[in-house]
């Protein structure tokens, strides 16, 4: 198949795909079939043909982890060590003088150019949310929402520390402006002498608002740091019934066997969601000076998945303090967990990962190729998973609605007014 001509048709026949058999509700890992194309989504019958050659196709992705409000800061406030405490020293920094409406919607802006041609049809943003950047950050991310809606689907939850956490004060204030915007409820928790007390408040109050929730748990290799069993209990206390994330879960990964997988039971039982963001834990956990990191803070993927918990992976932070890199690219985002989380050989259904796991935790349609679905579609110049993962895949094709995007990437030339 020659990519670059492929027909821009209402309705076409891609003959002699290859798709995850677990797309089509079979048995297996890749099996080679046929996708129509029709008035925008995935249709039958006949129809105008083009041989794919085996091409490797994919729904668009849901990333539903980033910080799309500390994006790109990295050329003007850079980690000065590249650990946890100088990338949060940093942001603060950084934010107290520079975060204004038309610095963080450039940004934002910036960031979504690079996911929509990379082939991302939803995500999730954490917004840091200490007043008053709570009252500045929600507008302009529902101003963006607005505007990518049918493009890119939007959610934010905001982001405090567990420590200004109450029920009534700033945080009453700022969750009153998630609740008129459409948001999610989010802490970070970490040990305090009465956290279990704030988690149980923290989903009470998401309740009576109506709201669901998600947390950055644990984000650190102190295995006597153990926030995600707090939090399981307590919903299973609380009965609390709306989905609650939990992201990053590093600590576990450093615990001793027993109690890890005691823990990973109670989230089961709680039905919690697992976003990992092996990316940025890679970048962060166990960094020294002078020694080579040992531990690398994955969280305990594979033990979740045998208990049934449902385990996404996501983009987390774009070169900002506290990942350096990255680029809104799930297709980079998959292909490093594989390999950082030794996905390969324990199952052929990790793809769910980057597809129908994220959308059940946050409360999104399935990317399907089920027909009647959207013909939102990612196309490989390759025929297997040993011929994705080597390559950055530039040339895949992005279709949405069934017709081909411009897959330009933005300049980083662009951000530089912003940089001064």
């Amino acid at each position: 198949m020659d990519f670059r001509t492929l027909p821009d048709l209402p309705r076409l026949r891609l003959d002699n795909v290859t798709v995850p058999a677990c797309l089509l509700g079979r048995p297996g890992d890749l099996v080679r079939t046929d996708l129509v194309i029709d008035g925008g989504r995935l249709g039958t019958g006949p129809a105008p043909r083009v041989d794919m050659g085996g091409a490797l196709v994919l729904p668009c992705f849901i990333d539903m982890h980033t910080h799309l409000d500390k994006g790109h800061i990295w050329p003007r406030s850079p980690n000065p060590d590249g650990t946890f405490m100088g990338a949060l020293t940093t942001v603060a920094a950084d934010r107290s003088v520079r975060w204004t409406a038309a610095d963080v919607a450039a940004r934002m802006e910036f960031s979504l150019r690079c996911a929509w041609a990379h082939g991302t049809r939803a995500i999730r943003t954490h917004l840091d949310s200490i007043p008053p950047q709570d009252a500045i950050s929600f507008p302009v991310w529902a101003a963006a929402r607005d505007r990518w809606a049918g493009r890119i689907e939007l959610q934010a939850a905001c982001l405090v520390g567990a420590e200004v956490f109450s029920t009534d004060g700033a945080f009453a204030a700022t969750a009153r402006i998630v609740a008129d915007h459409g948001g999610v409820l989010g802490m970070v928790t970490y040990p305090l002498p009465d956290i279990a007390t704030r988690i149980r408040d923290f989903l009470r109050l998401a309740d009576r608002m109506g709201l669901s929730a998600d947390f950055h748990v644990d984000e650190t290799l102190d295995p006597a740091s153990n926030t995600l069993r707090m939090i399981a209990q307590a919903v299973l206390d609380t009965g609390f019934a709306r989905p609650v994330v939990v992201g990053h879960c590093c600590s576990v990964s450093a615990m001793h066997e027993p109690e890890a997988l005691a823990t990973l039971d109670l989230v089961a039982r709680a039905g919690l969601h697992v976003v990992s963001l092996p990316m940025c834990n890679l970048y962060l956990q166990d960094r020294q000076p002078g020694r080579t990191p040992r531990r690398r803070g994955i969280t305990l993927v594979h033990e979740m998945k045998a208990r049934g918990i449902n385990v996404s992976f996501a983009s987390d932070n774009t070169r900002d303090p506290f990942y350096a890199y990255g680029d809104m690219d799930m297709v980079e985002v998959l292909r490093e967990a594989t390999r950082i989380g030794h996905l390969d050989h324990t199952g052929p259904d990790w793809v769910q990962s980057v597809l129908a796991n994220p959308a059940r935790a946050c409360g999104l349609e399935a990317p399907s190729l089920a027909p009647g679905a959207p013909a939102d579609l990612v196309i490989f110049r390759a025929r297997a998973w040993h011929e994705v993962f080597p390559r950055p895949q530039a040339d895949r094709i992005v279709l949405r609605a069934g017709r081909p995007i411009d897959r330009t990437l933005p300049d980083y030339a662009e951000l530089d007014p912003l940089m001064e």
